[in-house]
This record gives C-alpha cells, sequence and structure tokens, in this order.
C-alpha cells in the first residue's frame, strides 16, 4: 500500500529479489521512507535504534483508538471485551513468533530494558548472595550492565565480565572458565548492538546450563534479524524491544520460562496484578499478569502483534537473506575507502556496521550525511565499554533493515566521500 502524498524513493535495483518477497511494495509500506531531507531522498540506516514502522501497525493503532479503546481485563461491556481480546491475541502471537510453550510466558514490559530490570529485581535478589557471581560480556549494552552491577551493590555480589577479541567476538573459553560455583546467572547479547557480532547463544546456554547457570539473553538487536525459538536454544529469559522490530515504542517483551516466572515475586505492585486484595494480605494474579501492574500499554500491544505478523507475511528466512546480502555490500563498499576503518570484524555478524573516517569525528561526520539525506548514529551506542576498549570515543554506526536497498548503502559511500572533502578543505 502507498502513503498518500509520499515522495517515491529513486529506483529501486530490483522489483523482486530471490528472497521471494518483492521489495518495492515493502518500501511503500513504510511511509517515513518516501519522505525527504534536507532536499535528499532519505536513506535510513539508524535501525539499530528504532525502525521505520509499515502502514499496518499504523492502521492497526489508529483502528484500536477508533474503535476499540477501553480498558483491558475485568470489564463486561463491549469495547473492554474487544480491547482484551485484540490485548491477549497480540501475545499469543508473540508466543507463536518465538516459539513459547505457553502464551503466559510472554510478559508485555515497556522495552528489552524493562525486561532485564525486572528480572534483575526479582529472580537474581531471589538467588544472590554475598560472594555470589552475575557474569556478563565485554561487548554488553548498558541496560545489560547497570542493572546488574545495581543487584551486586545490593547484594554484595561480584559482576565478572568475559572478554573478547579485537574482531569483536567473545572469547568463549575465558567465558567458560568464569563460570563456577558461585554464577548465578550469566545475561549475554544475541547480537552486539555496536559491533554487530552474532554470539552463539545456543552453544552458550547449553554450557551454562551443563554448570546449573541459568542464562538471559538480550535479543534486542536479533529479534528483528533471525529466527527466533527459544525452545530450541533453552534459554530461561530473553528479552527485546517493539520499536526494534518495526512495532510501537513503549512496548516489549520479557519471555521467561514458566518455572522461574512462577518462584519470582511481582516486580511492581497495583492494579490487575493481583487476585485478591485486604489490608492484611494480597494474594498475586497467575502468569502472566502478575508481572503486569497498572493499566498496560494495550495500544503498544496491539501495535507489536500487527509487526509480528507483518514480519511472518514476509518471512523471518527471506529477510535474513537479503540483509546479509546487504551487509556484505555495506561492509565491501566501506572497505575501498582507504581512511574508512570498520570496528569489529566478526565471523558472523548482523546488520550493523560501525566505523571511523580517519580525521573525521563521528559526530561531525553523522551531520554532512544528515544533509545529505542520509541517517546513522553516532556516539558510544549505549555501550561505552566497547568504545573503551577499542580506544575510541565513539563511532559512526550504520545498521540495516529488511526496506533497506543497496542504493542506500551508494548514498552512505557517497556522503562519506563528500565528508572527506569538507574536512580536507
Amino acid at each position: 500500500m502507498k502513503a498518500q502524498g509520499s515522495v517515491q524513493r529513486a529506483e529501486v535495483e530490483s522489483t523482486r529479489f530471490a528472497t521471494g518477497f518483492d521489495l518495492d511494495e515493502v518500501v511503500r509500506d513504510f511511509p517515513a521512507l518516501g519522505q525527504t531531507v534536507h532536499g535528499r531522498r532519505l536513506a535510513y540506516l539508524d535501525n539499530a535504534a528504532t525502525t521505520q514502522k509499515p502502514l499496518a501497525v499504523i492502521e492497526r493503532i489508529r483502528q484500536y483508538y477508533l474503535k476499540e479503546n477501553a480498558n483491558i481485563h475485568r470489564g463486561v461491556h463491549h469495547l473492554s471485551q474487544i480491547a482484551t481480546q485484540a490485548h491477549e491475541e497480540s501475545r499469543r502471537k508473540v508466543q507463536h513468533f518465538i516459539n513459547a510453550r505457553r502464551a503466559s510466558e510472554v510478559i508485555f514490559v515497556r522495552g528489552a530494558t524493562e525486561g532485564i530490570n525486572l528480572v534483575a529485581q526479582t529472580f537474581g535478589r531471589q538467588r544472590l548472595s554475598a560472594g555470589d557471581e552475575v557474569l556478563i560480556t565485554a561487548m554488553e549494552h548498558h541496560s545489560n550492565i547497570v542493572p546488574w552491577q545495581i543487584l551486586c551493590e545490593q547484594a554484595g555480589a561480584h559482576l565478572r565480565v568475559a572478554p573478547m577479541t579485537d574482531r569483536g567476538e567473545l572469547i568463549l573459553e575465558e567465558l567458560y572458565n568464569l563460570i563456577g560455583p558461585r554464577t548465578r546467572l550469566l545475561a549475554v547479547a544475541h547480537v552486539s548492538n555496536a559491533l554487530g557480532t552474532v554470539n552463539p547463544v545456543g552453544e552458550i546456554i547449553r554450557t551454562a546450563h551443563s554448570a546449573k547457570v541459568p542464562v538471559l539473553v538480550d535479543a534486542a538487536q536479533s529479534i528483528p534479524h533471525l529466527g527466533i525459538d527459544v525452545q530450541q536454544l533453552d534459554a530461561d529469559f530473553l528479552v527485546f524491544s517493539g520499536h526494534k522490530m518495526y512495532g510501537p515504542t513503549g512496548i516489549g517483551v520479557l519471555y521467561g520460562k514458566t518455572k522461574h516466572l512462577e518462584s519470582m515475586p511481582p516486580y511492581q505492585g497495583g492494579g490487575d496484578m493481583i487476585a485478591s486484595v485486604t489490608f492484611e494480605k494480597t494474594t498475586y494474579n497467575e502468569l502472566p499478569y502478575k508481572f503486569e501492574a497498572g493499566t498496560p500499554n494495550i495500544a503498544g500491544a496491539i501495535g507489536l502483534g500487527a509487526a509480528v505478523d507483518y514480519l511472518e507475511s514476509i518471512g523471518m528466512e527471506h529477510i535474513r537473506e537479503h540483509e546479509e546480502d546487504l551487509l556484505e555490500y555495506l561492509q565491501s563498499s566501506l572497505l575501498e575507502l582507504p581512511d574508512v576503518r570498520i570496528i569489529g570484524n566478526a565471523s558472523r555478524k548482523a546488520g550493523v556496521v560501525s566505523f571511523v573516517m580517519e580525521g573525521i569525528h563521528p559526530h561531525d561526520l553523522g551531520t554532512v550525511l544528515d544533509q545529505l539525506g542520509v541517517a546513522i548514529r553516532t556516539g558510544h551506542h549505549c555501550a561505552q565499554p566497547v568504545m573503551d576498549f577499542f580506544g575510541l570515543p565513539a563511532t559512526a554506526r550504520a545498521s540495516l533493515a529488511f526496506y533497506n536497498v543497496r542504493e542506500d548503502i551508494d548514498l552512505l559511500v557517497h556522503g562519506l566521500r563528500e565528508a572527506r572533502e569538507v574536512f580536507a578543505s
């Protein structure tokens, strides 16, 4: 469907890829991609920060507010029942999308960050005592560092960090050597937001489980690129954010195994997380509602369900194949520029390339590119320890989505050449 008033993008190099979806049609599904920025065709390459939203998601949220707006659960009137049905249907869609055993293992949260904090302050607080350990890795996002630091400070526990190589790959042997008798939880990113590295989380989980250590997977950067099967991974917990997978902001998911969720205390108190309340005692609700206090982000959950529908209509395998082609083209194009250095050269990457350009600060580079219609991210990407490891204050980061085309990358490379000339003069 084509957005009214949108500016048609310049020629897309192929109307149908071997990957099996019509790229022209997909591009038209995203109204934001049809606009101009500073008089230039927009090349949006900041997808690791947030993705654009398809019309199917926008219209579904609009439909909720137009005709279905009501608070959910416990309401007997028609609109409340319709809204409740739509909200819970979205939960079931997420369940099937990640292949959870039960819909009750899908907890709606504000995003991956809240999901990690929830686990830290419930499951983590139950298990940690003075001298215990939480294990993370050197390439984590701040959201998978700070909650564990807070927890360790509260419990008198220790935070251990598994190292990585100059290529941006985990040193697995050293990670496994850090798993010891006092390790109470391992938290690891599936895909690094700063480097694009795809970590072998299946192998990591199996090794941790052999030592009876539960594992939380931060899937914020993998959920839009890779098909995820939580049963196959055997993850104890997995978190992701809706806005990075073409859904709305302010909604995300914590997946947890039933045995863990049932044993965990509530994260927040309030409406809908209770079965009964007296001044003497409160009885908590069943899963998943025990962790969903207060009026939830109903529109957000419904929009997330629409995003899942959209992704499944295209097929995660098709998305992966197209993005792998784009990633190869992006990296090879950047390597043709002699003054550009890619940061992180892992053997397996997904959708993210960080780089620096000799003599130009990443923030200045991003400003020049913006004037040319090219949107990238510059800074430390909420991964300051990664920047410290590479001895850099910041990088420029181009990140891909399945609606990107090679022309977007060509515009980026053209912009980098122009930036070189600007700062050389």
